[in-house]
């Protein structure tokens, strides 16, 4: 199926089904230290039965629960977890002070197989579930979004890209890397076409058996660390935006030049950054795809991302729950805990009911599309939703927590400048809003 992940292709919904089938992918040891070791990998299909998730307590009616997780999924959660406890904790405030990401870091990811999940075994990835990438970009944002983000990105839009589009020669020459040691970006933003996408005016001119690119993108994630960008540029403007094609461009390409990182409010490890296209000159061959279907790939992949956002909002508002409920049960007022007011008690039960249900609009939206089936709505609403709850719950625990809240030294404070993010990229909220709206008038049309 288009833009799906064939290893899937053709299954139905985990909450539609009464069985289900996840990949098995084999997960780095955590060892002393906090090192990874890459042992072989390997990926075969894993399948419950009706009878066997009866017996994992899933209701009498057949449904299975979206967040039931295989083996295998369990598992690179809870590397995901650890490696965010171990290895990203202690440099969190120093990263997010300096705005820039710890090189340890990135390498810790390459080495602990976390940047390159759903890439095929022979690629040199994990060969696992797009539920599996989402599981670590959501244990890596309880700790920094930043680090999240930047992982997030890196899988389900860049990896994604080549796997589900690019030609068996780009596969071969990019993903062996994409999974082991080099970043990428993806290039679509420019100054006059945030929302408006396809309203970019980077050209891709033909010159004999190249294309010579040139203009300018914007709020770039990934940039300043990346190694090879996904850059969408108009191949045939008097077509629109059907003349749109996506390029592979290496960094060292002569004529591309990354600018200076954005002093932004949150995320601030993750970097964003202008990449400039000037005169770069590319081979027919690092078109991904077929030539004008750029645009198509960019809605289908941006999809996928926008899920992976809101795994990264899940986790985030996770986070800082993780940090005030034991403050909230430790620190005593007029005689008793602060956790044992029932006012208290009120907010946090809404707090973790809205954050339980945005976890399952995510996981549910993440089952669809291993099904292979439309999940344009369901991704939409899993975004929103989970950024507003992301930002609320962030918002609630500094009040919860008073002063200490208001501080950096406690590090909501942090995780509440992050969450405002999530309401503007990978499509604004009200960018959500019309999707959804629209899809559900269509059927009454």
């Amino acid at each position: 199926h288009e833009g799906g992940n064939p290893m899937v292709a053709g299954l139905r919904p985990i909450a539609r089904t009464p069985t289900f089938c996840a990949t098995r992918a084999a997960i780095k040891p955590h060892v002393a230290g906090g090192l990874w070791q890459r042992p072989a990998r390997f990926a075969r299909g894993l399948c419950y039965s009706h009878a066997q998730q009866q017996e994992m307590h899933t209701p009498e009616d057949g449904y299975s629960p979206v967040a039931l997780l295989s083996d295998e999924e369990t598992m690179m959660r809870d590397a995901a977890q650890r490696f965010g406890a171990e290895r990203v904790r202690k440099l969190v405030r120093q990263m997010d002070e300096r705005a820039q990401m710890d090189t340890e870091i990135i390498r810790g990811l390459f080495e602990g197989g976390f940047m390159g999940v759903e890439v095929a075994e022979e690629f040199g990835g994990s060969g696992a579930s797009f539920t599996a990438a989402l599981l670590v970009i959501e244990e890596l944002a309880r700790v920094d979004p930043s680090v999240s983000v930047m992982v997030d990105i890196h899988n389900t839009i860049v990896n994604n890209c080549f796997t589900a589009w690019a030609s068996t020669h780009l596969q071969r020459q990019w993903l062996p890397r994409l999974a082991s040691d080099t970043l990428g970006a993806f290039c679509l933003s420019e100054a006059t076409s945030g929302s408006d996408a396809f309203a970019l005016r980077t050209a891709a001119a033909r010159d004999g058996s190249d294309f010579i690119l040139n203009g300018s993108k914007m709020w770039i994630s990934n940039s300043a660390e990346a190694d090879v960008f996904l850059v969408m540029a108009n191949a045939d403007p008097a077509k629109g935006y059907k003349g749109i094609t996506c390029f592979v461009v290496p960094r060292d390409a002569p004529g591309l030049s990354v600018g200076m990182k954005e002093d932004k409010l949150g995320i601030r490890a993750s970097s964003t950054c202008t990449v400039t296209f000037d005169g770069v000159r590319v081979p027919e061959e690092a078109i991904l795809g077929e030539l004008g279907k750029g645009y198509k790939y960019a809605i289908e992949i941006l999809n996928e991302g926008r899920i992976g956002i809101g795994a990264q909002m899940v986790g985030l508002a996770q986070g800082a729950l993780d940090l005030t409920l034991p403050y909230l049960h430790e620190r005593r007022q007029f005689g008793q805990r602060v956790a044992d007011f029932q006012g208290v008690q009120h907010q946090v039960a809404q707090m973790a009911t809205e954050l339980h249900a945005a976890r399952l609009l995510v996981y549910s939206a993440a089952r669809t599309k291993e099904a292979g089936e439309p999940v344009v709505k369901e991704a939409a609403m899993a975004k929103l939703y989970s950024s507003q709850v992301a930002e609320r719950v962030a918002s609630r625990c500094i009040e919860l927590l008073g002063g200490v809240g208001f501080t950096k030294d406690f590090g909501v404070e942090k995780l509440y400048r992050d969450a405002k993010i999530g309401s503007i990229y990978e499509g604004t909220s009200n960018i959500q809003l019309n999707t959804i709206a629209k899809l559900i008038t269509a059927k009454y049309a």
